[in-house]
């Protein structure tokens, strides 16, 4: 069990964490390493991480919902297929090979970074959706939450791009609609790790005291600045999650 003076150095990494999180995602690029570095065993980092990470991502997801960016009732079947592909993944993960995933994902992660830095139309804006949302929105959701119960790097750029380049929303829209199935896919992840014991309570309770503050932060710089914000963020996170990606292949 880490010391006092750790678990309050945790409580800050979660909110800078859910501050990160809340606007472009990776905020796991911060929480899951410190709690590593300080001799959390990693069965227990991963879960601890996504129960911190759940609090951050439900909170952020609220304050773009209490701001009129996310409608709830348009989103139920995405929700309710984000979670299904998200716990069918992380229960898949013991008996599938994720290896070539570290190679493959960086680099579709760079053409992410490359799509949202070299498109000038990307604002916050609606545009004329590609794909009709009620269809495909649950099918992504399935899709990506597999990925996230497999694997997980790049989940939340994964979201944001889809909703941007095929369903025609906005990026500080889209990244609302994106945090609310981050959500769901985080609690489908904690319904196998708190039935086996995985969270660290005392450390995820901190850090998600942490996240409270910094999800709701985050979320409200992300709607204030909206595209001029969240568009750089995005490039900028989704190259350092390829970059740890290679690194670590």
């Amino acid at each position: 069990m880490p010391d006092i003076l750790t678990l309050i150095l945790l409580g800050g990494v979660g909110a800078l964490a859910g501050f990160i999180d809340a606007i472009a995602g990776g905020g796991g690029l911060i929480a899951l390493p410190a709690l590593l570095s300080v001799g959390v065993p990693p069965v227990a980092a991963l879960a601890t991480n996504k129960m911190q990470g759940a609090i951050g991502t439900g909170i952020a997801a609220l304050t773009f919902w209490r701001r009129g960016l996310v409608a709830l009732t348009p989103m139920i079947p995405a929700m309710i297929a984000t979670f299904i592909g998200s716990y069918l993944g992380a229960v898949a993960v013991k008996s599938i090979d994720t290896s070539t995933l570290k190679v493959v994902v960086p680099f579709a992660l760079i053409g992410i970074a490359l799509y949202f830095l070299l498109a000038p139309k990307i604002t916050d804006e609606s545009r004329a959706a590609r794909l009709q949302f009620g269809l495909f929105v649950p099918l992504f959701g399935f899709g990506i939450g597999f990925y996230d119960g497999i694997f997980g790097p790049g989940t939340g750029s994964f979201f944001t791009i889809a909703f941007v380049t095929l369903f025609g929303l906005g990026i500080t829209r889209a990244a609302g609609h994106t945090k609310v199935l981050n959500f769901i896919s985080n609690l489908a992840a904690l319904a196998l790790f708190i039935p086996a014991g995985d969270v660290l309570w005392p450390v995820a309770i901190v850090m998600a005291a942490g996240q409270v503050i910094g999800g709701y932060l985050g979320a409200l710089t992300g709607i204030r600045f909206g595209a001029r914000l969240i568009k750089p963020l995005v490039v900028v996170i989704s190259v350092i999650l390829a970059a740890r990606l290679l690194w670590t292949a």
